[in-house]
């Protein structure tokens, strides 16, 4: 059973981080290339999307991997998990202080509304972004390496 835990969740993680890895390094390119106002909707599209998602796919990686160091608390490897879920936490925090904030009022924003400074404020959400991705990066690599 700890086997098939080991491997949800380092699937669940894995998927998590490439979705948030094609965002940062793929989609948003994607969006600043279209013409006129086709980037901006497109960007208000996917917050909505995404910002459905993804709070349930966050704290479920935390909650599977709370699972795992749980049951394997005594086992080789089981540091490494702490560490990953740890850094979980720190990726959740960032999202709901720095990220869901911009999130919130991008995904409102048609050309119609929105305020003179979107790409300012969507440039400030990809920096930040951009580090919550290396934060899940980071995790991902502790949840493999306590497979290993």
């Amino acid at each position: 059973m700890l086997d098939a835990l080991e491997v949800v969740t380092t699937v669940v993680v894995g998927v998590m981080v490439g979705v948030e890895f094609s965002v940062a390094f793929i989609m948003n390119r994607i969006f600043d290339a279209l013409p006129e106002d086709s980037g901006q909707l497109g960007r208000a599209h996917g917050g909505r999307m995404l910002g459905a998602l993804m709070p349930f796919w966050y704290i479920g990686s935390v909650v599977l991997t709370a699972l795992w160091a749980a049951a394997a608390w005594n086992e080789p490897g089981t540091d490494w998990v702490v560490t990953g879920g740890a850094l979980l936490i720190l990726s959740v925090i960032m999202s709901i202080l720095l990220l869901v904030p911009i999130n919130n009022r991008g995904k409102t924003w048609t050309p119609e509304n929105r305020p003179a400074d979107w790409k300012q404020q969507m440039k400030r959400w990809e920096r930040w972004h951009y580090l919550r991705v290396a934060v899940i990066i980071a995790a991902f690599a502790a949840l493999v390496t306590a497979l290993v």
